[in-house]
């Protein structure tokens, strides 16, 4: 994404074209800046949030965008820009609205060997969010060719949350690059990466997030989990 498109969600008006159905939460699909623009973000007001037992109040936009810091930081693009501002129902994440087939979501996608590399990659990105809510709908192919990932609210916890529905990829080694890239990531936490995400997470989740990179750096493989004891999101899409 060229830094335009940040520049304009962090500065641009947002006006409002209507509420998406189906979202636990209250979000809004909203025009950045002029419509000549054609430029589209999901908003998601804190004041919108649903209260849940094992995440503070509050604190769901906030994840949107540490989510999407740390994919930046990494270069692995996961995440499509999310920055945290006022819009018109109060402070929330704003991220830029990914053009996608609906129909297109991860149990289709995974039956081509064509987006293998990127669903893995993006199944190592939830195990170092420790995302709770991986469901096959917030996975989207782009007109590019491009798989990006969404709805990060349910992220960062500093107790095991993983649920997912990537599962096909356990026991795929993990490329020395992205294993270099974690190593880059655990450096930069002691720096100004890790006091950007101290601004929108606890300590304790940032402490967290440390453990588990540190720990990722170290597999050779992704992780399975007997069948078991799978964590599957619900629904499943």
């Amino acid at each position: 994404m060229t830094p335009d498109v940040v520049t304009l969600l962090r500065t641009a008006p947002l006006s409002v074209h209507g509420r998406i159905a189906n979202a636990s939460n209250h979000t809004t699909l909203v025009q950045i800046g002029e419509p000549d623009l054609g430029l589209l973000a999901v908003y998601k007001p804190m004041a919108g949030e649903r209260p849940l037992w094992d995440f503070p109040a509050g604190s769901l936009h906030r994840r949107e965008v540490a989510a999407y810091l740390v994919s930046d930081f990494l270069g692995w693009q996961v995440v499509p820009p999310t920055l945290r501002r006022d819009g018109p129902f109060g402070v929330g994440s704003v991220q830029l609205f990914i053009a996608h087939d609906p129909d297109e979501h991860y149990f289709v996608l995974v039956e081509s060997a064509d987006y293998d590399e990127q669903l893995a990659r993006m199944a190592t990105f939830d195990l170092l969010v420790n995302n709770a809510d991986r469901k096959a709908g917030h996975v989207l192919l782009d007109d590019d060719g491009h798989v990006w990932g969404c709805d990060h609210g349910l992220t960062f916890h500093p107790h095991p949350k993983l649920r997912t529905v990537i599962w096909e990829f356990a026991g795929t080694p993990l490329p020395r690059a992205w294993r270099d890239d974690v190593a880059r990531f655990c450096a930069a936490l002691d720096g100004e990466l890790g006091a950007s995400l101290t601004a929108l997470l606890s300590p304790r989740e940032v402490a967290a997030l440390g453990r588990r990179a540190a720990a990722l750096h170290d597999l050779p493989a992704l992780p399975n989990v007997a069948e078991e004891y799978r964590p599957y999101p619900w629904p499943p899409l």
